[in-house]
């Protein structure tokens, strides 16, 4: 091994793409990061452009490096958004159409069909995930009526389909080879949770042909070594792909059952290791492979769609920013409640014909009590998924926490509050990024098997509210979800204890 190694850790995001440089300490040492535009043609559509999210990652990359000598870079780790999926030529490399967005509805429609139809429980059974526009499988069938209606050229295996780990690993790698890390492609509604393995009834019902997918491998590889991203030295191994929230899991130390995290961003993600599949029955949440760096490691999860994005929202038709946003919010809503349905709700509720809302206005309400309502829509929707995580044998007693919104002090408070959990925000905050290069480092034999203490002590947010006022909070919570669920009847709700 190089004398003093270092490890390039790309976190490529919905509104950008950090890069790190992490010594063998487990130490960053330098950081950069790239913003990334989103593009809404249509109400519902959500879209980006693959050539900006690869340059966005050549230009985080050549400014994390900038002074730091290319050849001390034993590997890169990457992490990345998941279920966003493309559709580009093999021979040519070049994009056919935009990316379609993990929050993306214009497959609604088709969804709506095939729940219809009764397929939604075999599909769930087989994937572990709840039929939805969310995942790739609609978004790959999409983009191939569109470019391929016939299928001839995807079956002749001259289209590639794949998420955005499997693009930007074919850019590293100059088009050497299209391939997709497991965990990243369990979140594609194709693969065989179980077999971890494409799904041939699968892939006949979404109509995508096996030639056009990625060849699956493990979190560590192989992968193609990196050939193109200066000034990084052409050769140098990947060697770590983790999809964005597998990756923070892994950064904080998580190994085992019994600790659970939420990353927020644009949206959320709330995930905790279980012992195997069997554990995900009768769950509201989605089972997914985690990573597997030679055992599979399984979690369930819930994802909040609209989370940070919904305070980016406001603060824009405020005319402010996030930061101005939460100085200005009360204390209280005053019965406020926003709920941001955009595109329907996702965990626990999966209900794609829910109506985004503000309720319980009264003239005592202004624009302190709204802004107040909005951080308490991201705490809720929170609580929602981590409450499906409670378990008989013991109640989840503290969330880990990452992810740019986790930085607002009053968030994290209101978190811990609404939970009645204590909330943990680690001093290093990009958690994804770190997790792909903790995971690189073992590969590579820099770190040893103790990464557990390479993930860093942070801030620590107990609950003030009495158990009283927390489930009167709650309470409100729910009536204003079950008005945005349009009378669809009675919201089940998560057995909770003070």
């Amino acid at each position: 091994m190089m004398t003093d190694p270092l490890l390039l850790a790309v976190d490529q995001g919905t509104s950008a793409t950090k890069a790190l440089l992490v010594n063998a300490a487990g130490d960053v040492v330098s950081s950069a990061s790239a913003p990334l535009t989103a593009a809404h043609p249509r109400p519902g559509w959500v879209e980006q452009s693959a050539e900006e999210i690869w340059q966005s990652v050549r230009t985080a990359v050549s400014s994390c490096l900038d002074g730091h000598d290319p050849a001390r870079v034993a590997g890169l780790g990457l992490s990345s958004q998941r279920e966003s999926c493309l559709l580009w030529e093999r021979h040519s490399g070049q994009p056919l159409g935009p990316v379609l967005g993990w929050q993306d509805r214009r497959t609604a429609d088709a969804c709506a069909t095939l729940l219809a139809d009764g397929t939604g429980p075999g599909i769930r059974a087989t994937t572990g995930l709840p039929l939805d526009p969310m995942f790739s499988a609609l978004k790959a069938q999409r983009l191939l009526n569109t470019h391929d209606p016939d299928r001839v050229r995807a079956r002749r295996g001259e289209l590639c389909v794949g998420t955005v780990d499997s693009w930007l690993l074919w850019c590293l790698s100059g088009g050497a080879e299209h391939v997709v890390e497991v965990g990243n492609a369990a979140r594609t509604q194709l693969l065989d949770i179980r077999t971890r393995d494409w799904d041939a009834r699968l892939l006949e019902l979404f109509d995508v042909p096996r030639q056009a997918l990625p060849r699956i491998v493990a979190s560590t590889g192989p992968f193609p070594a990196v050939g193109a991203l200066p000034p990084l030295t052409a050769g140098t191994p990947v060697a770590a792909v983790l999809g964005d929230s597998h990756a923070a899991l892994f950064g904080h130390g998580v190994f085992a059952p019994g600790s659970v995290k939420a990353t927020y961003g644009t949206g959320s993600s709330v995930m905790g290791l279980v012992t195997g599949p069997e554990q995900a029955e009768n769950s509201p949440l989605c089972l997914t492979v985690a990573w597997d760096d030679g055992t599979p490691a399984y979690a369930l999860e819930g994802n909040v769609r609209s989370s940070g994005a919904t305070l980016r929202w406001l603060a824009g038709l405020l005319r402010t920013d996030e930061a101005e946003l939460t100085a200005l919010a009360a204390s209280d809503s005053a019965g406020v409640h926003l709920v941001p349905a955009f595109g329907g709700l996702a965990a626990p509720w999966w209900d794609n014909d829910a109506t985004g809302l503000i309720s319980g206005l009264t003239f005592a309400a202004g624009l302190p009590e709204l802004a107040r309502a909005a951080l308490e829509s991201v705490a809720f929707q929170v609580e929602d998924v981590v409450a499906g995580l409670d378990t008989p044998a013991g109640r989840v007693t503290r969330l880990l926490v990452d992810g740019g919104p986790s930085d607002n002090a009053v968030l994290m408070q209101l978190q811990a509050d609404v939970s009645g959990r204590t909330v943990v925000r680690p001093h290093v905050r990009d958690l994804s990024a770190l997790g792909a290069a903790h995971l690189a480092g073992r590969s590579l034999g820099i770190f040893s098997e103790q990464l557990a203490d390479l993930a860093k002590p942070g801030e620590v947010y107990r609950p003030q509210w009495s158990a009283a006022e927390r489930r009167r909070r709650i309470e409100g919570w729910y009536g204003a979800i079950a008005r945005a669920r349009l009378g669809q009847g009675q919201v089940p709700r998560a057995e909770r204890s003070s």
